[in-house]
């Protein structure tokens, strides 16, 4: 993995340059199978869809993932259901993508992989 799980998320109220595409790309090869795209706004964000063996484990999923978000003041949105769950990230108070995206990102996968 990369550097990014050892790190913290910082608060962010706004007043930060989101990533550029350059800067997205960079930091996307730090995270394994998150995806890029653009939300109805064109703001983008990172998003993943996990696939489990049942609801259970979609659910136990999700509750890890919102332990993480807590930890780290850092708040993705979730959706789940029966075999898998989806996670979209990114930073609203920019309306874009920041490192702390990232460090969640690979903060989640790495809970996965344990």
């Amino acid at each position: 993995m990369s550097d990014l799980e050892n790190k913290k998320c910082l608060p962010c109220e706004g007043g930060l340059i989101p990533f550029d595409i350059s800067e997205i790309h960079k930091y996307q090869k730090k995270v394994d199978g998150w995806d890029i795209a653009k939300d109805e706004n064109k703001i983008f964000f990172l998003f993943k869809k996990f696939k489990f063996e049942n609801f259970i484990k979609s659910q136990n999923f999700v509750i890890d993932v919102g332990k993480i978000s807590e930890e780290e003041g850092h708040h993705p949105d979730i959706s789940f259901g029966w075999g898998y769950a989806e996670i979209k990230i990114t930073t609203h108070a920019i309306k874009g993508l920041s490192e702390n995206d990232f460090i969640l990102a690979a903060k989640i996968d790495k809970a996965i992989n344990v």
